[in-house]
C-alpha cells in the first residue's frame, strides 16, 4: 500500500461532496500537471490511502482520508469541448491526461493545517507539501509522515 495527498478547493469538490457521491467513490479528474498526472497513471493503486487536503481555503489543510478504487485511466474531460478541462491534444488514442478514482474513508476528527504542519517540519522533513515550491496537486507521502500526521489528529 501507498500512501498519497490530494489537493482539491473545497468550494470546487470538497471532502463533504465525495461523502455524498453514490457509493462515496468520485473519479479525480482536471489534473493538468505532468508530475502529478504520472503519479495518477503510474503509481496509485487500488487499496491505496490518501489524504484529502482543502486547498485555496481561509485554513487549508487536510481534513479526511480517501482510499484509491480505480487505478489511473483517461481523463475524459481531456476530451471534452466544453470542459474547463478540455485538451485538444489528448485524443482517445494517444490521452494525455489520467484520473483515479477515490472513495471517502472518513473525515478526520479536526482540519490538520498547514500552518501547524509546518510547526512539524523537524518530524516530516519528507513531506513534500512543506517543501519549498511543491504545489502540486497530488503528491506522495511516505508511511513514516502519514503515521506521524494521523498522531495529531
Amino acid at each position: 500500500m501507498a500512501y498519497w495527498l490530494m489537493k482539491s478547493e473545497p468550494d470546487v469538490f470538497g471532502i463533504d461532496h465525495l461523502e455524498k457521491m453514490p457509493k462515496k467513490t468520485e473519479h479525480w479528474d482536471g489534473v493538468r500537471n505532468y508530475q502529478a498526472r504520472n503519479f495518477m497513471r503510474d503509481q496509485m493503486k487500488k487499496g491505496d490511502r490518501v489524504f484529502f487536503y482543502h486547498s485555496n481555503t481561509d485554513e487549508p489543510g487536510i481534513v479526511g482520508i480517501a482510499e484509491g478504487v480505480r487505478e489511473g485511466y483517461p481523463d475524459h474531460t481531456a476530451l471534452d469541448p466544453k470542459s474547463k478541462y478540455y485538451d485538444p491534444t489528448s485524443t482517445p488514442d494517444n490521452p494525455r491526461w489520467f484520473m483515479v478514482d477515490v472513495k471517502f474513508v472518513r473525515k478526520l476528527k479536526r482540519n490538520i493545517s498547514l500552518k501547524e504542519l509546518k510547526e512539524h517540519v523537524l518530524e516530516l522533513p519528507d513531506f513534500p507539501l512543506l517543501m519549498r515550491g511543491n504545489r502540486l496537486s497530488v503528491m506522495p507521502v511516505s508511511k513514516e509522515a502519514w503515521d506521524y500526521i494521523l498522531e495529531l489528529e
